[in-house]
């Protein structure tokens, strides 16, 4: 009786971009470390031509006809890499979204905490949607929502702006969407206040015991 071998899920050992004699293709388009173009040459020649200037040749866009391979140090080529992919993280972080909630009638101290809630939403280069909703005979009085929500604003301004003025969806939401001011702009991250100078520790009673001694021992002389 046979029985059947549990399935195992292989990591692929191609590496991520060919490089040097790695490149399988004959004819390669070539482009040199400062990103221009070098034409249409035999994969040989690309070679050499990397050779000569003491580099390597990447092939990063494999699927294209003919491949396209670039002149460059394989250390400064991962390292742009590297950069470019924190970069196009923090702009994925930039573009997420988060929403607080609050009322015409909120606690002074509960609208405290969705302000630090929302700085440090912006800190984090994150775009903040304040919705205010009116309930039952707030909506006969919403000049009250909106000078609530305009003050929440402006409690923030140091960290972010609004993208428009506040707008009401419908006949009870007010919304206001806020984006975080550029890092270079923005005021430094309340968690990253620098800590309190630490006060200096009272002396030991050793210390004043000798400092008494040597008093005392003063005035016998």
């Amino acid at each position: 009786m046979s029985y059947p071998f549990p399935s195992r899920s292989f990591r692929s050992r191609e590496p991520l971009h060919r490089r040097n004699g790695k490149i399988r293709a004959r004819e390669v388009r070539v482009i040199d470390e400062q990103k221009q173009q070098l034409g249409v040459m035999t994969l040989n020649e690309a070679l050499r031509l990397a050779q000569a200037r003491n580099l390597d040749l990447i092939e990063i866009a494999a699927t294209a006809t003919p491949p396209v391979c670039r002149i460059v140090n394989y250390g400064k080529f991962l390292y742009e890499e590297a950069k470019r992919e924190k970069e196009s993280q923090a702009r994925t972080s930039g573009n997420k979204l988060k929403e607080l909630q609050i009322s015409p009638a909120i606690d002074p101290h509960d609208l405290g905490v969705k302000v630090n809630h929302a700085i440090q939403f912006l800190c984090d280069d994150m775009k903040v949607r304040v919705k205010l909703r009116f309930r039952g005979r707030q909506k006969a009085h919403k000049e009250i929502g909106f000078e609530l929500i305009n003050r929440f604003v402006a409690s923030l301004a140091l960290y972010g702006r609004a993208d428009s003025p506040p707008k009401m969806f419908g006949d009870r939401d007010l919304n206001v969407l806020i984006s975080p001011l550029p890092r270079q702009q923005r005021a430094k991250n309340p968690r990253q206040a620098e800590a309190p100078a630490r006060k200096p520790e009272p002396p030991k009673n050793g210390d004043n015991g000798s400092a008494n001694g040597a008093s005392e021992n003063g005035g016998t002389a």
